[in-house]
């Protein structure tokens, strides 16, 4: 029986960058992984010439060389930045309306405002405020994270009574906007609608339509990608991986791919070890599991192992959407067909609201529709003379889970020549490049990564389920959770918490 202080259960990026920390902390790390490739979502596949992204839009939190942001400092710890060709991204996205017109936004505070002034001079004042609040919001928040941090304890009567009152006055912006959506902010800024959706392109990375998304995230995801600028990376995002991986190894941590975790071993009610797929026992002082909750409580644990706390816990969440996406090559530049930005967000109509109700149907007929093209920025991602073109819609899975195999083949293809006819109506000329084409429909998310209902997102990303709400509580001593299912999913955020978490682990073992 093999003896580690921590246990990482899942190569998905939280499980990768928990491991990576404890590793280079000098701690004994054994990371297991069923696949045979580590990443998750951040990994890629190959058709005919093609490599493909299968989730990486935009990586937050990098910042530059000069001026580096908490993810290039954390990927310097671990000693992979120079492994990795990063590509910066000079535009945030572009929002293309149902009558053709649309508006890209640079990746730029001063640039932004400028821009969308000009676009839309009748709101010029309101967007110049609009952009304040947000600075203002995520300048407060990263004040009283800190000032949060500092505190230990249950806070006693007079505490709370100065926390009530006082609250408001030292962080205003903070208190009027932290529980609001996005939709009810944009209604206090914003007449046009065009403008609303040019500003809340963001919805789409959590999933969430606009009057269900927490404007602290939007908030934050405009802040960040302003600040620290999105980035890609030559070779997707497999590459970071990969080498995120092998510097587990090089610091001293153990790796196994191939090798899911068969269950969880409890002892008086605690997590002590695990039991791997071919029956080998392993131990360790803690447990960091990167998969769901759902599936660590109901997989990797004998229903009468689970407490009654964690059902109780889980029970309000939701489990989130998942998606439909096309990935196709083309044999052609990007301009030959229109394609100017990387990153795309394509509405039906200017109410994103009604058009994301879609997402509970089968077929892709209004759902708003995400496209992504990197060999704009860079037009080594693919072969010369060639694109890579990610589209799809974010679709949940219930209603795919009904159909038989035979109508599923049926309903996957014909989903994804809907979504090439709509391509076809904005880039005339697109259809007759297409050289290699996939699909993935939620059935396949739920087969790949192993996650309840094919979910992309973990739980329901909604102002009662995130930001000041992620189940990221575990009720199993010594078992710890790092994962986009408990806190803001994406790369960059899973990334941070899993380091958090490991380094707090750190501390303790």
């Amino acid at each position: 029986m093999e003896q580690y202080d921590v246990i990482v259960i899942g190569a998905g990026n939280g499980g990768l960058a928990a491991a990576a920390t404890l590793a280079e902390k000098g701690k004994r790390v054994i990371l297991f992984e069923r696949h045979n490739i580590p990443g998750g979502c951040g990994s890629s596949f190959r058709r005919g010439r093609f490599e493909f992204e299968i989730a990486l839009h935009q990586l937050s939190h990098m910042g530059t060389p000069e001026n580096p942001g908490p993810l290039r400092e954390q990927f310097a710890r671990y000693g992979i930045l120079d492994e990795i060709d990063w590509i910066e991204i000079k535009e945030l996205f572009r929002v293309n309306f149902p009558d053709g017109t649309g508006v890209s936004l640079p990746a730029d505070r001063e640039k932004c405002v400028a821009h969308l002034c000009k676009e839309f001079p009748a709101e010029a004042e309101a967007i110049k405020e609009y952009f304040k609040v947000v600075y203002d919001f995520c300048d407060e928040s990263t004040a009283f994270a800190a000032q949060s941090a500092k505190s230990t304890g249950e806070p006693g009567a007079l505490k709370k009574l100065i926390m009530k009152t006082g609250f408001p006055r030292i962080y205003p912006t903070l208190a009027k906007y932290a529980l609001k959506s996005t939709q009810e902010v944009l209604d206090e800024f914003f007449k046009d609608p065009k403008l609303q959706l040019a500003l809340s392109a963001y919805w789409c990375f959590m999933g969430m339509p606009p009057e269900r998304f927490p404007f602290a995230i939007l908030a934050k995801c405009t802040y960040f990608y302003t600040e620290t600028k999105p980035h890609y990376l030559r070779g997707t995002s497999m590459m970071m991986n990969q080498a995120i991986m092998e510097a587990v190894g090089r610091m001293g941590g153990v790796v196994r791919l191939n090798c899911g975790v068969k269950r969880i071993v409890l002892e008086n009610g605690a997590a002590v070890g695990v039991v791997d797929e071919n029956g080998v026992e392993y131990r360790a002082k803690k447990i960091i599991s990167n998969i769901s909750p759902l599936t660590t409580y109901g997989a990797l644990l004998a229903p009468e192992e689970v407490p009654e706390s964690a059902r109780e816990y889980l029970k309000p969440y939701t489990v989130g959407i998942s998606a439909l996406t096309c990935f196709i090559g083309l044999d052609c530049t990007p301009e030959e067909i229109g394609f100017t930005t990387s990153f795309t967000l394509n509405y039906e109509s200017l109410d994103a609201n009604k058009d994301f109700r879609d997402a509970y149907q089968l077929l892709p007929d209004h759902d708003p529709l995400v496209a992504t093209c990197y060999t704009v920025d860079d037009p080594s991602v693919s072969p010369p003379g060639t694109s890579i073109i990610t589209a799809g819609t974010l679709k949940y899975s219930a209603e795919w889970e009904k159909l038989t195999p035979e109508q599923y083949y049926e309903m996957k293809y014909e989903a994804g020549r809907r979504i090439v006819a709509r391509l076809e109506k904005m880039y005339p000329g697109f259809t007759e490049h297409i050289e290699e084409m996939e699909i993935a429909t939620p059935l396949t998310h739920m087969r790949y990564l192993n996650h309840p209902g094919g979910a992309i997102y973990g739980y329901e990303q909604d102002r009662m389920q995130s930001v000041f709400f992620f189940p990221a509580e575990s009720k199993i001593p010594n078992l710890e959770f790092a994962s986009g299912w408990v806190t803001s999913c994406g790369f960059g955020p899973n990334y941070q918490y899993a380091d958090g978490v490991a380094s707090k682990i750190a501390a303790e073992v």
